[in-house]
């Protein structure tokens, strides 16, 4: 279902790649490694968009976009997968991230007081920016891994089963 799913945006993209506001972009979407199912391609931009979900800056997209052009990954499934934070699970995720930056440091857990003056900004927020960009890091490389990895393998368990299936199927 998913990748009819894709496969029926990739086709529209194509279709509209002809009209007024896609024409200086035309160039980009020719390419058909964009837009196929292949399983090298989507399991390598779900691992990256699990990746970029964690730079704690509003880049996701653009550098999604990027990332895809220069690597030639999968559009859909890497823009898809950035849009795992979203203001529902961006508290959730940047605190374990900020939790495990801590924990690569070594440094014991604190009170963490928020106060919204100017004060607060340059003396409070100083000592929660070191574990936090360093858990960013570590979560980032880690769950692209992970998720690049459980995919492929699940992809490919996948196939396998279907292969083995069709063909217990054509021997009576």
């Amino acid at each position: 279902m998913l990748r009819n799913t894709i496969r029926q945006l990739g086709r529209k993209v194509q279709a509209s790649r002809d009209r007024w506001f896609a024409r200086p972009f035309a160039h980009v979407f020719i390419d058909p490694r964009l837009w196929s199912p292949q399983r090298r391609s989507i399991t390598s931009a779900f691992g990256i968009g699990l990746a970029i979900c964690f730079i704690p800056l509003p880049v996701h997209i653009p550098l999604a976009f990027m990332l895809a052009m220069l690597l030639r990954l999968n559009v859909p499934t890497l823009i898809g997968t950035v849009f795992i934070v979203n203001p529902f699970t961006v508290v959730p995720i940047y605190y374990l991230a900020y939790l495990t930056g801590r924990f690569a440091l070594g440094q014991a857990p604190g009170s963490f007081r928020f106060e919204l003056t100017w004060d607060w900004l340059q003396h409070g927020l100083g000592p929660v920016w070191k574990p936090f960009l360093l858990g960013c890091l570590i979560c980032g490389v880690v769950f692209g891994l992970v998720g690049w990895l459980v995919l492929d393998r699940v992809w490919r368990s996948r196939v396998l089963e279907k292969y083995r299936t069709r063909g217990s199927r054509s021997n009576p």
